[in-house]
């Protein structure tokens, strides 16, 4: 197979294909980079329409996304690879090391995908995090939750996504969340095992977007965070807005995080609590944040996340000057409760009526007929409905655009009966 030359640096992307979730992360890296996929199906859609070249691996598996990477490398002379998947993220960095590249070692990454390790690791470098114990049966989740003290959270030690993640208010409470969290760790990531059982840090939650260049870190921006449906930790919300004020207390933690963690290079997603005790770290994760959240950084600041992870992947200095003031909003858009949609249309027009701020972009995740299912019963994929995106001149004008888009929805769902 022969392909062309091109004067753009090509870039291997591992999984990430996503379009729902990641299709704008593929426009922006391929405006600068001639793109080639590793990942288990053939690229199709918008991703297949923006790559040149792919090869067919699991890309959760190290092994084969070396050799589909030496596949390709034979065929295109590789500038960087690169994934926004997280559990990509381990194959990605093994197959940077290979092709002797710039990007974040296997160590590193590793550290951050087993949270167990992560918090050891902050600990031995004093970084605020929170108190954490590993554990693989639910009597010594109950001896570690008690030694903690409640409330506690309990996780599995390499997910995402809040899967698994569960808040016990109290002893009683705990054999449930443990029967939650062992379930979502079975289906966890290798890099990690077993359940974390953790201090609850109370206060608003946030993550810190930031960029590193050979060990050097720079915070972009402050996502804030709404989570909802207690005892669980769906995200129902995030905005961003240019120069917010956490930014100077959040950014030299987020740091300080990255260094203790080995984080040398690319766009991270540094999550935290801001507690009455200062800024203290939830999770790293060495990736663009989901959500859109990268979305909402364009549109508040005018940065490019995924637009700077290919600079810094393909071993160029990433323009990271803002070029717009304003803020952003998405919301996640869940039911009520567990049951059937039986009904979901948004009227645009009234929705972009809203004064400074405007709807920017929406799209439905769930059709008609389908079931929707809250946690216990369902999955971040089978609860949500669609999103809506907002923006304008002030973090107020974005909200208020997002209320009143909100205000013109018609989500109707059938309830389940009883059980």
């Amino acid at each position: 197979m022969h392909f062309s030359p091109s004067a753009l640096p090509v870039l291997v992307i591992v999984g990430g294909t996503d379009e729902t979730y990641r299709g704008y992360c593929w426009e922006s890296a391929a405006a600068e980079h001639d793109l080639v996929v590793v990942d288990a199906a053939p690229p199709a859609g918008l991703v297949g329409d923006l790559v040149v070249d792919h090869e067919i691996a699991d890309p959760r598996d190290a092994d084969a996304v070396v050799a589909a990477g030496l596949a390709l490398a034979a065929r295109h002379e590789i500038g960087g690879v690169l994934t926004w998947d997280e559990y990509a993220l381990v194959p990605a960095a093994t197959l940077t090391e290979r092709l002797g590249l710039r990007g974040n070692s296997v160590e590193a990454v590793l550290a951050c995908r087993d949270k167990g390790t992560t918090r050891r690791l902050l600990d031995e470098a004093g970084v605020p995090s929170a108190r954490s114990v590993r554990v693989q049966s639910a009597h010594e989740a109950a001896q570690a939750a008690a030694a903690i003290g409640y409330p506690v959270v309990l996780k599995p030690a390499s997910h995402a996504a809040s899967i698994g993640v569960i808040k016990a208010a109290h002893p009683e409470a705990l054999r449930a969340a443990w029967e939650f969290a062992n379930a979502g760790a079975g289906e966890q990531g290798p890099e990690g095992y077993g359940v974390l059982v953790e201090e609850y840090l109370d206060g608003p939650e946030v993550s810190v977007e930031c960029m590193t260049l050979a060990g050097e870190s720079v915070a972009l921006a402050v996502t804030r965070k709404e989570v909802a449906f207690a005892p669980f930790f769906e995200e129902v919300g995030h905005t961003v807005e240019r120069d917010d004020p956490l930014l100077p207390l959040v950014a030299p933690v987020a740091r300080q995080a990255l260094a203790a963690l080995g984080v040398t290079d690319g766009i991270s997603h540094v999550e935290m609590r801001v507690t009455k005790n200062g800024p203290r770290i939830i999770e790293v994760n060495a990736r663009i944040g989901g959500d859109w959240i990268g979305r909402l950084v364009c549109r508040a600041t005018g940065l490019d996340l995924p637009g700077i992870a290919a600079s810094v992947a393909a071993d160029m200095t990433p323009d990271l000057m803002p070029t717009h003031h304003g803020a952003a909003a998405v919301r996640l858009l869940y039911p009520k409760a567990s049951g059937t949609l039986t009904e979901r249309r948004l009227d645009a027009l009234r929705a972009s009526n809203s004064g400074e701020g405007r709807l920017r972009e929406w799209g439905w995740l769930r059709d008609a007929g389908d079931r929707v299912a809250l946690p216990p019963n369902g999955s971040l994929d089978e609860a949500r409905i669609g999103y809506l995106i907002t923006s304008g001149p002030t973090l107020t004008d974005a909200v208020t655009a997002r209320d009143a888009a909100e205000a013109a929805l018609v989500l109707q769902v059938e309830p389940e009966p009883a059980q």
